[in-house]
C-alpha cells in the first residue's frame, strides 16, 4: 500500500507530465522548428571552420532564431 505522500507525489508528477504534453501538443510546429534549428546549429558547429566567416555568422543567426522561437513559444502560452 502506498502512503499519502507517495500518492500526492505520484499525482503531482502525472499532472505535470500532462501539462508539459499539452504545451507541446498545442505548438507542435514551434517545437519542430526548434529541433530543426538545433540540428542545423550542430551541423554548422561540426563543419570545417574555413568559410570566410559565414559559418560563424550562420551560427549567430541560428542562435537568434532559437531565441525568437523560444519567445514565440512563451507568447503562445500566454507568458
Amino acid at each position: 500500500m502506498i502512503s499519502k505522500i507517495q500518492a500526492l507525489a505520484l499525482t503531482g508528477t502525472l499532472a505535470a507530465g500532462m501539462l508539459i504534453g499539452q504545451a507541446v501538443a498545442q505548438q507542435p510546429h514551434m517545437y519542430a522548428a526548434l529541433d530543426a534549428l538545433r540540428t542545423a546549429r550542430s551541423e554548422l558547429q561540426n563543419a570545417l571552420a574555413n568559410k570566410g566567416g559565414h559559418r560563424i555568422k550562420a551560427i549567430a543567426l541560428i542562435d537568434q532564431a532559437i531565441a525568437e522561437t523560444n519567445a514565440g513559444i512563451s507568447a503562445g502560452r500566454g507568458n
